[in-house]
């Protein structure tokens, strides 16, 4: 049966949050959707009550399980569910979120008004840890882009203007499968690679004020590291092996007249994933080294290289020194900066991926 709509859901372990997801998906008022349910092999009852629903919701003859042969991880699953959606579009939805009942609506039929690639919802961060609850708007200006490079120049040109994360918009799947877009095979920023591309690739783009995506944050979860009471040294190295191809990445879009900011983004980024080490290192285990903390800020480019940047040539370069400096004072460095509250905010940003 053909869709105009994937809304692509990994599932692993999730049996606490999955109805208020399944719940929230169903609900949607556009009708042409497949909701593709990615087992990733889970020891819990999560895939029992999808059953359940597939075999008494209304909509459950539009849901469609498959199964991983092993447990993979997030990323490996946004990637089996790019390679089986059925849908012309693709939405991605994590079992532990909702989104609004129009959110399908609302998104399709802004990207037909304008043959879009690509349509951001706004989103709603809701953090639930000790038992409290906050609530944080993440909300875009209303914004149209339809000119070559207009939307990759805009996004990176203010860091943590765009989500870190590649739930809540939709996209033409065939970007992915004509670009070989896929994520990295880890649990956390598995995204980063994803969303630090896709701009690269879009021209026709549309951003909107409107919350249709509500992400929780919950004790424990990969999505953060700083609120884990261990952590294991190899689940961050993951982290960083996967981050480093981006950074190799860069002979891709170095005559791009907005390589200048891309690789300030990449880079800030890398500078929050030190400083994250730094800030949890009693948690982590066994520690990292200095000259291990100082190589996440290893540049891809040369020192002559930086210094021809089209601009930002002071920005690139202060963090090109972070990672050629000793490791003691690199380290040091990256410490006292940290605590810049400016620098804290693009960070607090920047990891919000993996939702």
């Amino acid at each position: 049966m053909p869709y105009e709509i994937t809304i692509g859901i990994p599932v692993y372990n999730v049996e606490k949050y999955i109805r208020l997801t399944l719940d929230s998906a169903l609900a949607q008022t556009f009708e042409s959707i497949e909701f593709l349910i990615l087992d990733d092999c889970g020891t819990d009852m999560s895939m029992d009550i999808v059953r359940q629903y597939q075999q008494t919701h209304p909509r459950g003859k539009d849901i469609r399980i498959v199964r991983q042969p092993q447990n993979g991880g997030l990323g490996q699953a946004r990637n089996r569910i790019i390679s089986e959606a059925k849908g012309k579009y693709l939405y991605h939805l994590d079992a532990d979120d909702s989104i609004a009942p129009g959110t399908i609506e609302l998104l399709y039929s802004h990207a037909k008004e304008i043959d879009a690639d690509i349509v951001y919802g706004s989103y709603e961060m809701i953090d639930e840890y000790n038992g409290q609850r906050t609530s944080t708007l993440f909300r875009y200006p209303k914004m149209t882009f339809l000119k070559e490079h207009e939307f990759a120049n805009h996004v990176y040109s203010k860091y943590g203007f765009l989500q870190a994360q590649t739930w809540n918009f939709l996209i033409k799947r065939d970007i992915y499968m004509k670009n070989g877009i896929r994520h990295k095979p880890v649990n956390f920023w598995e995204d980063f690679s994803t969303t630090i591309d896709l701009p690269t690739y879009v021209t026709r783009a549309v951003l909107l004020p409107d919350i249709t995506y509500f992400y929780y944050c919950r004790h424990g979860s990969l999505s953060n590291f700083g609120k884990r009471d261990h952590i294991d040294k190899a689940e961050i190295q993951r982290t960083i092996d996967a981050m480093r191809p981006v950074k190799l990445d860069c002979n891709r879009v170095k005559e791009k007249p907005y390589f200048y900011k891309w690789m300030y983004k990449v880079m800030i980024t890398h500078f929050y994933m030190a400083s994250t080490i730094l800030k949890e290192e009693k948690a982590i285990t066994p520690p990292f080294t200095k000259h291990e903390i100082r190589d996440v800020m290893r540049s891809p480019l040369s020192l002559g290289e930086v210094l021809r940047l089209k601009g930002w040539r002071r920005l690139n370069f202060g963090l090109y020194l972070l990672g050629v400096l000793p490791p003691t004072l690199s380290v040091s460095l990256i410490r006292l900066l940290s605590k810049n509250k400016s620098l804290r905010r693009m960070g607090q940003f920047a990891g919000q991926s993996a939702g």
